[in-house]
């Protein structure tokens, strides 16, 4: 039990807890020593019963095979596979029941990243293909509205000049989501360089900082010491920083801190920056769709701003992921250090 890679509960027939793995105790996140030889109602009393994983059923023969479960605790969220059944003695007489857990959060990761990128790779074929086409008559629109709006000055017809401002402020929106539609195509063109993340975060600083006293936002900024250079687009890094903080300073409706941190992972052998908001945080049931295209809980979002940042992360070899408890939201691109 102590080195099975396996979240492990057994249990006796008064629903007693008498022996746990340790990866079991990581996945609740509890202690073994304060557990063991307690009843499940009462190790699981704070969650409503028709979340819990472990009911008095299972004594009555019920199996479960490879069945579907999301779980959260303090620090993680967890994709798990579980099966259960009973315990028999050689008589057939039932003397207790097992749980066993198996973690494949990296596998549905990485089947959401493999659809996720056929969904944006498809967007923008369609982008690619009809960009040409929306661009050439809006262009010949603007035009004709610039020439429109100075003689509607000239002949002081103000409404009307204000109409028309309207109309080139949406043509420009229009313009700015075909960009982002093409943001998403596929092949990209990078230009792979030595990236110097500190220096890349101290150029965009004024810029946070600026949009962050429009919002009653403090921004703290904590850059890692030597931090190795990385091989990216150091134009497309600015992208998805400014993009992620901007989202986190306007989460902060009264106020708050952003807090910007570079942080150096020599085990795994990459870089990171860690973006946090004291916002309202995302509630959990819209983690998972943040970064779908077209999702967005903003009235004037296109919804497209975090996709265009993951396919950004993931052309460069890094990921981008986000935790949020309720209180704050935390956005951690990670990027892998030159081999060698």
């Amino acid at each position: 039990m102590k080195d099975v890679n396996l979240g492990v509960l057994l249990i006796n027939t008064d629903f007693k807890l008498i022996d746990i793995s340790d990866m079991a105790c990581t996945i609740f996140g509890m202690e073994k020593e304060e557990v063991i030889d307690k009843s499940l109602d009462e190790i699981f009393k704070s969650v409503p019963r028709e979340y819990q994983l472990v009911q008095r059923t299972i004594l009555e023969g019920m199996v479960t095979k490879n069945h579907a479960v999301s779980l959260i605790n303090e620090t993680q969220r967890y994709e798990l596979l579980m099966d259960s059944n009973t315990l028999k003695n050689s008589s057939g007489d039932t003397v207790g029941a097992y749980i066993i857990l198996k973690d494949v959060s990296n596998l549905r990761s990485l089947e959401e990243q493999v659809q996720r990128s056929d969904r944006l790779a498809m967007i923008g074929q369609i982008a690619a293909g009809t960009a040409h086409e929306i661009r050439n008559p809006l262009t010949s629109i603007k035009g004709f509205l610039q020439v429109i709006k100075k003689s509607l000055k000239e002949n002081e017809m103000n409404q009307e000049f204000e109409f028309t401002n309207i109309m080139l402020t949406e043509i420009d929106r229009i313009n700015g989501l075909v960009s982002e539609f093409l943001l998403l195509s596929k092949p990209r063109d990078f230009v792979f360089e030595q990236v110097d993340l500190t220096k890349v975060m101290q150029e965009i600083k004024p810029i946070i900082h600026n949009e962050a006293i429009l919002h009653d936002v403090e921004v703290h900024y904590h850059p890692a010491n030597d931090l190795p250079f990385i091989l990216a687009n150091k134009e497309l890094i600015k992208q998805v920083c400014l993009n992620i903080c901007k989202n986190g300073i306007e989460a902060m409706v009264d106020g708050g801190t952003l807090s910007i941190t570079e942080k150096i992972d020599e085990k795994n052998k990459q870089v990171s920056i860690e973006i946090h908001d004291t916002g309202p945080g995302i509630p959990s049931f819209l983690v998972d769709k943040i970064f779908d295209p077209f999702f967005t809980t903003k009235q004037e979002g296109t919804g497209l701003g975090l996709s265009v940042c993951q396919r950004i992360i993931h052309d460069i070899g890094g990921t981008i992921r986000v935790s949020s408890k309720g209180f704050g939201t935390t956005f951690i691109i990670s990027m892998p250090l030159p081999a060698g």
